[in-house]
């Protein structure tokens, strides 16, 4: 079996000394290439006098020709910005001025290319020979924040801090093969890529636009061992009927509040499988991961400041401070992204009952019931446990009485729910009033068939 990977400061380096076997394989929808080949081989290799020392813009077409580009410039470019795939053109513009870019990667069909930028062009099927030596540049990643919308707002990490997190694999240890929900050109599943490379794992990519089930029936055909994806994403491939068609070792949730009922669901589905959940942030890196079950997260973790991640709680909201976090934000030079004690003020609220936290939802997506304060995702907690309900989403809805009321659309069980929609929207709220101060029930209750989901995984917070 291969060793443990030992630290490297650059991808191609990480897979040099991972030494991954012919079994570690990347999979995309219509390519598989082995990792041993991408540490030899990769399709900027002609490239690499244009790139080294540059800092560059990647527009890939698909996940397959970014995991590609990524492993063939860190460690040559000074800068890489990640580029995911709902970036509008015309921010292209401001993304090159705020990080100093001065050249494009792309495949494909070249983008809308803002002035003073080089377009470089590279084919992800042909790959080339990178030299015998590795490049020993420290790359800086640069990703939008996942709260993006509008203007990009962008933040930078290193590799070392991106990678602070993953354990490093036991020699002699069972062939791993990783997938994942998420976009790899967005933290959550540029984590799991860097997890496969450096632990000489495969990971298995998800098409753009690919369907739930015929994602789930892939990962199955590839013998899929460890998987992620938000809590939005589990709660789609329970309800595709599909999910038996892998069958994980390791089912991993982050990005969204992991409630009882997805956790629960989870463990119905797999019973043999280890579930956890982990906090991360673009901003704050990999806080941690819990994985006994339950909901929220014991107090010792932040009680007795272990590991390598501290963390504190002020005014209700979660701060983190470790050598994971992003460096800063580019391109804003006014604004901190740490307070002044090198803690990051996440905005994700919190509340102590027992020996647990409990994440109650975000600072800036609060309820204002005429000055009575509403968590979204609290309400959601409890509407989720009906048994009736598969999954909800509760947004605010103007008052001209007390400025907003809290609404909630419910997508239900197959088969599980009465025929009679007002006999089960009364139901839900009796089950609400059961277990929430009257004022946090929602006034109005929407049967719908689905509910829509953001192209970062996370459902759609629209208020009207």
């Amino acid at each position: 079996m291969k060793p443990p990977c030992t630290s490297a400061t650059c991808l191609r380096g990480a897979l040099l000394a991972c030494r991954p076997g012919p079994a570690a394989i990347l999979h995309a929808a219509n390519a598989a290439v082995p990792l041993a080949e991408l540490a030899r081989r990769g399709p900027l290799a002609r490239h690499r006098d244009r790139l080294a020392g540059r800092t560059v813009i990647l527009c890939a077409t698909d996940q397959f020709a970014a995991a590609l580009a990524m492993i063939g410039l860190d460690g040559l470019v000074r800068r890489m910005v990640l580029c995911p795939p709902d970036v509008s053109p015309e921010h292209l513009a401001h993304v090159a001025d705020a990080t100093g870019a001065d050249a494009l990667v792309f495949d494909g069909e070249p983008p809308m290319t803002p002035a003073g930028l080089e377009r470089i062009a590279f084919d992800p099927l042909r790959l080339g020979d990178h030299p015998a030596t590795v490049d020993q540049r420290a790359t800086e990643w640069v990703m939008f924040t996942s709260g993006t919308s509008g203007v990009p707002k962008m933040v930078g990490h290193t590799l070392e801090g991106l990678t602070g997190a993953i354990p490093r694999p036991a020699a002699g240890g069972e062939p791993i093969v990783w997938g994942t929900f998420y976009d790899i050109r967005r933290y959550g599943g540029l984590q799991i890529l860097l997890r496969a490379i450096v632990g000489g794992a495969s990971m298995v990519l998800s098409r753009d636009g690919e369907p739930v089930g015929e994602f789930l029936e892939r990962l199955g055909r590839c013998g899929t061992t460890h998987i992620s994806g938000t809590p939005s994403h589990w709660r789609r491939a329970l309800m595709s009927g599909r999910a038996q068609s892998m069958s994980p070792m390791v089912v991993r949730l982050s990005g969204e509040i992991a409630d009882q009922a997805v956790l629960d669901a989870l463990a119905a589905a797999w019973p043999d499988a280890r579930i956890g959940h982990a906090y991360a942030s673009t901003e704050a890196g990999v806080g941690f991961e819990v994985t006994d079950g339950l909901e929220g997260f014991p107090s010792r973790l932040i009680d007795e400041a272990m590991g390598a991640v501290e963390m504190k709680v002020v005014d209700g909201s979660l701060r983190i401070r470790s050598d994971r976090m992003a460096r800063s934000y580019v391109g804003a030079s006014e604004m901190a992204l740490a307070e002044a004690d090198g803690f990051v003020d996440t905005g994700d609220l919190v509340e102590r009952r027992g020996q647990r936290w409990f994440f109650l939802g975000r600072r800036g997506g609060v309820i204002n019931i005429g000055g009575l304060k509403v968590n979204p995702e609290e309400v959601e907690a409890v509407i989720n446990r009906h048994p009736a309900v598969s999954v909800s989403l509760v947004r605010a809805r103007r008052s001209p009485i007390t400025g907003a009321i809290v609404v909630a659309d419910v997508v239900v069980e197959a088969g599980g729910a009465p025929a009679d929609d007002d006999a089960l929207r009364q139901s839900i709220l009796e089950h609400c009033r059961r277990d929430l101060p009257r004022f946090k029930a929602p006034a109005a209750i929407r049967i719908v068939p689905a509910l829509e989901i953001g192209a970062n995984g996370k459902a759609v917070r629209a208020h009207v």
